[in-house]
């Protein structure tokens, strides 16, 4: 497509919104790879259930946010007992558990998809909501309000796990036990329980992103693996554990990939997440707001 401003600013203003969504979905993968070290590669596959609890709450007339804000506490302890099953069978065993515990994983994302095949077949499925069709006009640019819904929701999430991170102390100890699990226990703190506490909290952040994820888009149960290399892309990019940084990295790689796809095409747009995460590997390994 030929170049124009007027098309460049359209892209840059959808690729905000879009970094948006990508900032929220990456948010749970921040905490549990990022600052635990932790190889959730089923991160998107849960991501992916907490889309499809929302739309079942759905069928009892239930808002897809407000229904992925109250399966927070239930995803919170799935993760919970997750994180405790991955300790006692690999973490404690020593220097094998991140190739075991990979494979534990991905276990467990074969697991999610035969079940949700199971559960919901392989027919693409979609919430409806008030907002889902309409579209904010600024001039001659529409902005749909689910694109707006879901930047608004990453904006919260990222806020409100800043502000826990940093103010709280379990949010400090959750950001400490990733640096010096020695001098956490010094203080008379577990660091496996808090661990636990932070894969629930990773988990239950899923359960919302996975019902913005709804609200934008049909889901069908292996649509996850598209978002592997998404979302590992914003957590590297924004260097491991900075949530202010997941936020903003979402924001580059949405306008970065709403560029690609204006001029370039959809065909180009996969490819800018690995190409972002190529060039960041290669000149600051740490990411843009690590440590």
């Amino acid at each position: 497509m030929a170049f124009s401003f007027d098309l460049l600013f359209e892209a840059i203003l959808f690729g905000i919104l879009l970094g948006g969504f990508y900032a929220a979905v990456s948010l749970g993968l921040s905490v549990s790879f990022g600052l635990l070290d932790v190889p959730n590669v089923a991160h998107p596959a849960v991501l992916l259930l907490g889309a499809y609890a929302a739309f079942s709450l759905g069928h009892f007339g239930i808002d897809p946010i407000l229904a992925g804000v109250l399966l927070m506490p239930l995803f919170f302890v799935a993760g919970a007992l997750f994180y405790r099953i991955y300790y006692v069978v690999f973490e404690r065993r020593g220097d094998s558990a991140a190739v075991n515990g990979l494979a534990f994983f991905f276990g467990l994302v074969f697991i999610i998809e035969v079940g949700l095949v199971i559960g919901y077949g392989v027919d693409q499925q979609s919430a409806t909501a008030p907002y889902i069709g309409g579209s904010l006009e600024l001039g001659d640019i529409r902005l749909p309000y689910r694109l707006l819904a879901a930047f608004s929701v990453a904006l919260v999430m990222a806020l409100a796990l800043s502000v826990y991170l940093s103010h709280t102390f379990y949010g400090r100890a959750i950001k400490a036990v990733g640096q010096d699990e020695g001098a956490l226990r010094l203080m008379g703190v577990d660091p496996v329980r808090v661990k636990q506490l932070a894969f629930g909290i990773a988990t239950g952040v899923n359960a919302l992103a996975g019902a913005v994820l709804l609200i934008l888009a049909p889901v069908e149960p292996t649509m996850d693996r598209i978002y592997i290399g998404r979302t590992f892309c914003v957590v590297v990019l924004a260097g491991l554990g900075s949530m202010s940084g997941t936020l903003v990295a979402g924001l580059i790689l949405g306008v970065a990939e709403s560029i690609v796809l204006m001029f370039f095409g959809a065909s180009w747009a996969p490819a800018v997440a690995f190409g972002l995460l190529m060039v960041m590997l290669g000149f600051r390994p740490q990411g843009l707001f690590g440590r």
